[in-house]
């Protein structure tokens, strides 16, 4: 009976091994073409800024740009001021996600490892000030900006990152609520304060976290269309965002130089992903396995 039993283990075994292993080559291969699906729009963009006026309207489709037509993108570099709008758009991006960095570390920070008098009673009114939409706040902090004169400068689209990010308060209190507590009453133990335990022993374990709020943020300021057409004025302050608008509004009709502008708009987005996406994925997959 035991030979009988060996004798028809072996090949149950080895089906079982055979779908098992090809079980992750099947998963792959669905992620892969749900992949292309995602980036299709992309890559049709970029093709579509290497070709010709007449080879976009081709039937059937071109897929390839043959021969590449660089020229195009030589065309949204010189139609409007590329490099200007880019620093412009760099500065408010760079400074704002500085700024969410410090407000969301700090304040996530006490919310969630510091105790004191009324920590229960703000992360409520820090949720709900998510849900007020922008259009709400938009004429009373239009109002509040004129009253100090910041109108016409970037200081209305950098300054309320450093006070007012609640999505990014939640995203790092429920990631440090994931951290042992022994490491900072460790030490706590050995003489070291709250400012100490929080820049040396919690921070450096927040990396995941940071990327996730920096890429977050970045993302909201690169592609604010509606802050910077509000509170710029002058066009040497323009943005990348209103630059394309313009550039479109210009150049209708003119597709393939439109998505060179549009590429290069994106571009940089996609870099920053691909630069922090192992961080990136770590932490959104950490982040709110705790209350």
């Amino acid at each position: 009976m035991s030979q009988r039993t060996l004798a028809f283990d072996a090949p149950t075994i080895r089906r079982h091994h055979s779908r098992s292993s090809l079980t992750p080559a099947l998963r792959y291969l669905i992620l892969t073409i749900i992949g292309l699906l995602f980036a299709f729009p992309f890559l049709w963009m970029v093709s579509t800024s290497l070709k010709t006026t007449q080879a976009v309207f081709k039937v059937p489709p071109q897929i390839l740009p043959i021969p590449p037509q660089w020229s195009n993108y030589a065309v949204a570099f010189t139609q409007v001021p590329f490099l200007l709008y880019l620093r412009n758009t760099l500065i408010i991006a760079v400074f704002g996600t500085i700024g969410a960095l410090f407000c969301a570390s700090l304040v996530g920070y006490s919310l969630s490892r510091v105790d004191w008098w009324g920590r229960r009673w703000l992360l409520p009114l820090v949720l709900v000030s998510m849900m007020l939409p922008f259009q709400v706040k938009m004429v009373p902090t239009f109002l509040i900006f004129t009253w100090i004169h910041w109108i016409g400068t970037f200081l209305p689209l950098i300054v309320p990152s450093f006070i007012n990010v609640p999505l990014f308060i939640f995203l790092m209190r429920q990631f440090y609520l994931t951290l042992p507590f022994e490491l900072a009453d460790a030490a706590r133990a050995d003489g070291a304060n709250e400012w100490q335990v929080f820049w040396s022993i919690v921070l450096p374990l927040t990396r995941p976290a940071l990327a996730s709020v920096a890429i977050f943020s970045f993302l909201g300021h690169w592609n604010d269309f509606q802050g910077p057409l509000i509170y710029l004025t002058h066009q040497n302050d323009f943005t990348l965002s209103i630059g394309l608008q313009a550039f479109q509004s210009d150049h209708a009709t003119e597709w393939a130089p439109l998505m060179a502008a549009a590429t290069v708009f994106t571009l940089p987005v996609v870099i920053l992903f691909f630069a922090l996406q192992r961080y990136f994925v770590q932490g959104l997959a950490v982040t709110g396995l705790k209350g």
